[in-house]
């Protein structure tokens, strides 16, 4: 299985988010990339580069307004007075369908959801590389591989069409699956991450040509709160196309296989050409947010289930923070996916 990532994603680093009110340090750490490198060479993995493909896949998800505000915010933010060294947002409209701002402050507040996605000089740079990653990795399915791995560093499944979140800038699972409905192919997207793909839903949730599905924490006490809750299930067109499968807190590998084979039962139904597996490493029983137990063993165990359905699959990495056994999840997971289909 091929490897996407470009070093460009690491110069994003951000400093601090809030956490319950306090500041505490960004677990969004550039050295997450050296551990998930290290993780899929170890299973065998080839690093590529992607090559720059501009702003057409981006845009075909996300607002022109919005990727404007994210190309310019640094250096606009930049001028005001006593402005903080990142771009954090301290005030957010109650509703989002009236005037729009043309200060600084009101863009960040109406693009950013939460203060765990601050903007420095270099996060549109790593963000573009990271959505790119993703790109590249649904081509090369698109030629022909069984599967190809995106290592997208900023994530993504947290960002809607216009509003940045919870670590994500660019959603480079929406991106993906947008890039593969070329030639008239279905897709479907499998979020596996600890958190709720709010952003993947929301991009969707009105249409019925990508059908999403995820397994997370049950968000009635834990990120991202107002959604993914088992009733959502789209609207308009998309009615029926979305499928939320929340978990009780620590819930552990046994209990995580029996949700993915409700998830991958819908996935079959739907008969989709290709499949976005949106990958969280975060679901570890040793993660930093320990929100679930998974093992290290189990995401061998959730990869082989996932490939057995035979879907020619992106995997686009979420999140999965600072631990020893980060490389050794991603590991896991693409060697239990490989060797599935041995």
């Amino acid at each position: 299985m091929k490897t996407f990532y470009a070093d460009e994603q690491k110069s994003h680093h951000p400093k601090m988010f809030l956490s319950s009110g306090a500041p505490q340090p960004n677990p969004e750490k550039p050295e997450r990339i050296e551990r998930l490198l290290a993780g899929a060479k170890a299973a065998g993995s080839e690093i590529h580069r992607p090559r720059n493909h501009g702003l057409k896949s981006i845009a075909a998800v996300h607002t022109p307004e919005y990727l404007e505000f994210l190309q310019n915010i640094f250096l606009r933010w930049q001028r005001i007075e006593g402005a903080s060294e990142e771009v954090i947002p301290n005030i957010h409209p109650l509703a989002r369908h009236g005037s729009y701002p043309a200060s600084a402050v009101g863009q960040a507040g109406y693009h950013m959801a939460d203060t765990a996605c601050p903007i420095s000089a270099d996060t549109w740079i790593s963000a573009c590389w990271s959505a790119w990653s993703a790109v590249e990795a649904a081509d090369a399915v698109m030629a022909g591989d069984r599967s190809a791995y995106a290592l997208c560093r900023p994530p993504g499944h947290h960002a809607f069409a216009d509003v940045a979140g919870g670590f994500c800038f660019l959603n480079n699972s929406a991106i993906a699956a947008q890039h593969l409905l070329k030639d008239g192919r279905r897709v479907a997207i499998l979020d596996v991450d600890l958190h709720h793909g709010n952003g993947t839903q929301g991009i969707f949730y009105g249409r019925s040509d990508v059908l999403t599905v995820s397994l997370h924490a049950d968000p009635v006490r834990f990120y991202p709160f107002f959604w993914g809750h088992a009733d959502e299930r789209g609207e308009g067109l998309g009615l029926g196309y979305n499928y939320n499968l929340p978990l009780p807190r620590k819930t552990g590998d046994e209990g995580f296989l029996q949700a993915l084979s409700a998830a991958l039962r819908r996935i079959e139904a739907y008969a989709p050409d290709a499949l976005v597996v949106a990958l969280g490493l975060d679901a570890y029983e040793g993660d930093p947010f320990g929100g679930l137990s998974v093992s290290t063993s189990g995401f061998a165990r959730i990869a082989q289930a996932i490939a057995e359905i035979g879907l020619p699959s992106v995997i686009v990495q979420e999140g999965g923070y600072l631990c020893d056994a980060l490389s050794n999840n991603l590991t896991s997971f693409l060697t239990g996916f490989t060797n599935a289909g041995r």
